[in-house]
């Protein structure tokens, strides 16, 4: 505990405090401590000298994510007390107000013009070119205003202050700047290996939502399960699933933290369950052999299944993102696919012309799931191994690409990708993927290695794309995948991420290399909980 000594009404008197290392010191309103540094010292001061004299410089707040910049003053700082209010300067950041208001034990007042000893202000301040997850916070003269561009931003400044303040920890003195580097912050779940409750799911979003991240994947559809309420098609559905209520409770619950929830339906792979009530769609060789989770793309009635599905969950996923898959179609791992598979030859050159192959008509499919979510206004997203060099058909441009492996037949290096002019998201299998049982080569992924060694341009391996690209890289998600579902429980994921999740928003939020050493990241970790 480190000791400070202050020069009081210059130098008319002494005081001594403790510094208490950034979360806590002394309570009440006169006497406020300082996250990283020294407790406020008394407010009492000669007639005629600033009482901002009385107080040591404020420190950085110690945050998950670090924010970007502060300014240091000289004040007290500002922690919740007994009645104070949040106010608002606009009835759209009422949700806002009222979470934190309950979150800081405050009262929640709305609309309000006046100023108060207290006061935590929220307010949209429109500014042109923005970041609208960009945020200011300014904390003065006893009060805290939260200013942004967009809802979005508030609510992160919120974020930062709930931090701040956790545990009987005070505000700084000073002012906040801060913004995201990149623009997708993602968690993704595989929900359909393994059933996941919409309990959990919810405390991930609450989870989720204090770190500022701003998507949460669902892969909800695979060989072992079908995990989502289906009125188009009950018959795939698993017995154990999520009720369509259930899924718009935690749509509900993302959009109050600012996450927009991507569904998935992998196609034309990864169809088992779909297969299982419907094995007149499932491809098989020449041989009569079928193809583990393979769709047959040459029949018109499987395009119309996966259509029928994709249509009907767009109401139920109101956000931009769509990821539709394209991984891992068995049908391209032969050394000869059209040998292999000649009904798909047939109808790749009855479509595509007479030198087509069934990769042109795996990129046709893919173009065609893209155009349905794109008549529901949606943003298609694929696996990079679903995206293919050469041939007669290109993925549609808009396509996004889900960088997971350079691994998979028809994964490429990222470049070819970048250098195309398409837009990236990083799901680097090297550092992102929690595979349950560690299955193949996977190990388990460890925050200090993210936080170390990872960066939104480290897309393959661990070498990093060059830095002119970097405006095309949108983001980055963390990835559960439950190959071997029984090997964790629920409670074993949610620990076992804790660290990694972590790590991986302080990097989309700042890719430079952060001030704080592991052992100090993973100790703030610890105390923020």
């Amino acid at each position: 505990m480190a000791v400070a000594l202050v020069v009081v009404a210059a130098g008319v008197s002494l005081g001594l405090w403790a510094a208490s290392g950034g979360d806590g010191g002394s309570t009440g309103a006169e006497a406020r401590s300082t996250p990283g540094g020294a407790a406020a010292a008394p407010t009492t001061t000669e007639p005629g000298t600033s009482p901002s004299r009385s107080y040591a410089l404020s420190e950085t707040p110690r945050t998950i994510p670090a924010v970007r910049d502060h300014t240091p003053a000289r004040g007290p700082g500002w922690k919740p007390g007994d009645g104070d209010r949040v106010v608002v300067n606009d009835a759209a950041l009422a949700d806002e107000g009222r979470l934190i208001a309950g979150e800081l034990g405050l009262t929640y007042a709305g609309e309000k013009d006046d100023d108060r000893d207290g006061d935590v202000r929220l307010s949209l301040a429109a500014k042109k070119g923005a970041n609208p997850e960009s945020y200011v916070m300014t904390v003065r003269d006893g009060r805290v205003e939260i200013s942004g561009p967009a809802e979005a931003g508030v609510f992160y400044g919120t974020r930062t202050l709930k931090q701040e303040t956790h545990d009987g920890g005070t505000a700084p003195e000073g002012v906040v700047r801060d913004e995201p580097a990149k623009e997708r912050r993602g968690f993704m779940l595989d929900i359909a290996r393994k059933n996941f409750t919409a309990g959990w799911i919810e405390d991930r979003i609450r989870e989720l939502g204090d770190l500022k991240f701003n998507e949460l994947g669902l892969h909800f559809s695979d060989d072992q399960g079908f995990r989502i309420q289906s009125d188009t098609h009950p018959e795939v559905v698993s017995e154990q699933h999520l009720t369509k209520a259930q899924v718009r409770r935690i749509v509900d619950l993302a959009e109050s933290r600012h996450i927009t929830v991507v569904p998935e339906i992998d196609s034309p792979g990864h169809l088992g369950a779909v297969l299982e009530a419907h094995p007149d769609l499932q491809l098989r060789t020449a041989q009569g052999s079928a193809v583990q989770g393979a769709i047959d793309i040459s029949k018109p009635e499987s395009a119309e299944i996966v259509d029928d599905l994709l249509n009907e969950y767009a109401d139920l996923f109101p956000g931009k993102p769509w990821h539709l898959g394209a991984d891992e179609y068995q049908a391209l791992v032969r050394s000869d696919p059209e040998a292999s598979f000649p009904q798909l030859a047939a109808a790749a050159r009855e479509k595509y012309g007479s030198g087509a192959t069934v990769a042109d008509l795996t990129t046709g499919w893919l173009n065609d799931r893209a155009a349905t979510v794109r008549g529901h206004q949606r943003v298609p997203r694929a696996w990079n191994d679903g995206f293919f060099r050469g041939g007669s058909v290109q993925a549609d441009k808009d396509i996004q690409v889900a960088y997971w492996t350079g691994k998979e037949i028809g994964a490429r290096p990222p470049l070819e990708y970048l250098e195309a002019g398409r837009k990236v998201i990083n799901y680097n299998d090297e550092f992102l993927y929690y595979v349950l049982g560690e299955p193949q080569t996977f190990v388990y992924p460890t925050g200090q290695r993210i936080y170390e060694q990872w960066t939104p341009r480290v897309l393959r391996g661990t070498a990093a794309v060059p830095e002119r690209y970097d405006g095309q890289i949108l983001g980055g998600s963390f990835a559960v995948w439950c190959d071997l579902a029984n090997s964790q429980t629920q409670a074993q994921v949610a620990a076992g991420i804790r660290l990694p999740l972590r790590a991986t928003v302080q990097k989309l939020w700042d890719p430079d290399r952060p001030e704080l050493s592991w052992a100090e990241f993973r100790a703030l970790a610890d105390r923020l909980g």
